[in-house]
């Protein structure tokens, strides 16, 4: 019997996430069509990166450290599985090791992040214009999921995952991660890019700055301008 509605649950969990999905896949819809570009392959054995704003021109965002002055703490990041604070609007925080903070990851295409969710926290909507995500679960219980594009009939693929398990979202695909259990769920994250960036759904829509006019956004989404208001105002 307890199976039973744990199974009803879950299916009521992804019924929910499905529903949000389908409505912000909309703003993909009424957006202009994404480009998206890839790392560019090495031609050295390293370029660890280094800000230097007298030399004027970044390639690639970045300057390449003289080699010479190269050492093994530009390819070191510690104290990556720390406890993180959970105690905010979304039940969740990440720690992103991109670009920024290891330079070491330069012109090597990769990145990654370590995450912790709360009994039901979320990771909000979001998607990498720059990189394929992988995460891994080390601990918990979390439902992922992702959407399609209308290329693939805007298509939820989803999966409950267990401590071991693999799960991959495809660059440019909206998706999330919910805690369905009732303990912590930890997750390791690696992707395909050193800056493969982050765009919340929520928080681009709803928090561009400057504002998008609150009467493009009711008609777009079909909804009350008081609604679009509130929406406006919590973000």
């Amino acid at each position: 019997m307890e199976a039973v509605v744990e199974s009803e649950g879950v299916t009521q969990y992804i019924y929910f996430f499905q529903k949000i999905i389908y409505f912000f896949v909309v703003i993909l819809a009424l957006a202009s069509s994404f480009a998206f570009g890839y790392d560019p392959s090495p031609l050295q054995d390293y370029c660890v990166a280094i800000n230097d704003t007298e030399l004027g021109v970044f390639v690639n965002g970045n300057f390449c450290k003289d080699p010479k002055e190269v050492t093994s703490n530009d390819f070191f990041f510690s104290n990556l599985f720390t406890l993180l604070d959970t105690n905010n609007q979304f039940g969740f925080n990440i720690t992103f090791v991109f670009i920024d903070k290891f330079p070491g990851l330069n012109t090597l295409g990769i990145s990654l992040a370590y995450g912790q969710f709360a009994p039901r926290g979320v990771s909000p909507l979001h998607f990498h214009p720059r990189g394929t995500e992988m995460v891994i679960l080390l601990e918990g219980t979390l439902l992922v999921g992702f959407i399609a594009s209308d290329q693939n009939n805007n298509t939820f693929f989803y999966k409950i995952l267990y401590p071991g398990d693999v799960f991959i979202f495809p660059i440019g695909q909206i998706h999330f991660g919910y805690n369905i259990g009732n303990t912590t769920a930890v997750v390791l994250v690696a992707y395909g890019s050193q800056n493969p960036g982050v765009t919340a759904i929520s928080n681009t829509i709803f928090g561009s700055n400057p504002p998008i006019n609150p009467y493009i956004l009711a008609k777009a989404f079909q909804l009350d301008i008081d609604v679009i208001e509130y929406l406006l105002s919590v973000f």
